[in-house]
């Protein structure tokens, strides 16, 4: 049996052209904890968006756990870890930490294999639908209108998303004339979809879905925030636009709980949070059971092989940033085709190699 015998962590940081924002928070930077699992000769990719402090638990806790196992294993490992950090917690940056190497040693396990994961896990689908995700209240008009226009209509992507709830929800009379100018931008036939980023409360976000429904939005991400379903829920009872939640779900139960709720109307999950690929199989289980569909939060490169070996999945979100970083990092980045991503069959795997030489200048841990 292949045994794991080397797991290398590294840490990138790269800034953002200029600070954005969301509704309830500012960043200048996105930061990536890489891990390069090897066995039998072979590396596997995997990684995270995450802080560094997740690659400093990866070498104290999960390296010990991980070496001289059988790299063919992977939910043997993947339980193992979830066993390692119970006294830290399970939520945020043990997850997160757990969600780089879980990536990774399902890369590796379909190199040794010399198969692209997709065929691993089981393909469903050729291709998954994609969104344009950005639209920053830090935006200008000119650069909210160059964003979608590049989307839309030099890309093909159908639909798109862009940040509400500015400055903590303060700022409505912005939100809506932003919304109105999106709308004005894209035209009638593509798909308009905003966050808020938990920035507004309850009866605010009621009376923001009547406003938004007017330029016919039909996704309201995080309304409120996710940590209160019931309030969730009751903004999901008071509008027809579909309410979705989930990106801050760290384990199956979270997820469980934010179904039994009846909070959304489809569910997200981050494979680069929610403790990796293995998890977010789970929670597309856990979201059919309840009759939902699931929608990947971010980090579009880890989703694509994962989306299209499940049968409901609703789309993926293109993040600008992610899709920024991730062609300074990483060959094999795909791009949107008539708004699907289609996973590359040609290379095994995730499809991901680290640009070593490219990299080195983002490298924050030496």
């Amino acid at each position: 049996m292949p045994t794991i015998d080397k797991l290398k962590v590294s840490v990138f940081t790269v800034p953002t052209d200029e600070p954005e924002s969301d509704g309830t928070l500012t960043w200048s930077a996105t930061t990536l904890v890489v891990v390069e699992p090897s066995a039998a000769g072979v590396t596997g990719i995997g990684f995270s968006y995450a802080t560094g402090a997740c690659a400093r638990l990866i070498d104290d806790v999960l390296h010990d756990v991980l070496i001289g196992e059988d790299a063919l294993d992977v939910t043997r490992s993947w339980s193992a870890m979830v066993r390692s950090i119970r006294n830290f917690g399970r939520p945020g940056i043990a997850s997160m930490a757990i969600a780089a190497v879980d990536c990774a040693l399902w890369d590796l396990k379909a190199k040794l294999l010399n198969v692209p994961l997709v065929k691993l896990l089981g393909q469903v689908t050729d291709t998954v639908s994609v969104y344009g995700s950005g639209g920053f209240t830090s935006y200008s008009d000119e650069e909210l209108a160059g964003q979608f226009n590049h989307w839309v209509h030099e890309q093909g992507i159908p639909r798109v998303k862009m940040k509400v709830g500015e400055a903590w929800g303060s700022r409505p009379g912005r939100d809506l004339e932003r919304v109105k100018f999106a709308r004005k931008v894209i035209g009638e036939s593509t798909a308009l979809f905003v966050d808020a980023n938990g920035g507004y409360s309850v009866k605010q976000a009621i009376r923001m879905a009547k406003e938004f429904a007017h330029y016919d939005v039909s996704w309201f991400e995080e309304p409120v925030s996710s940590d209160h379903l019931s309030s969730l829920a009751e903004v999901r009872s008071q509008t027809s636009i579909d309410v979705a939640a989930g990106e801050y779900g760290y384990d199956l139960f979270y997820f469980k709980a934010m179904c039994e709720a009846q909070a959304i109307d489809c569910l997200q999950a981050d494979a680069s949070r929610c403790a990796g690929i293995s998890e977010w199989l789970r929670v597309a289980a856990l979201a059919e059971a309840h009759g939902l569909q699931i929608s990947g939060h971010c980090a579009q490169s880890l989703h694509v092989h994962a989306a299209c070996a499940v049968a409901n999945v609703r789309h993926l979100e293109y993040f600008a940033d992610h899709a920024r970083v991730d062609r300074l990092l990483f060959e094999g980045v795909l791009d949107p085709d008539g708004g699907v991503l289609r996973p590359d069959l040609s290379r095994p795997g995730l499809g991901l190699e680290l640009k070593i030489s490219d990299a080195r200048k983002y490298r924050v841990d030496g």
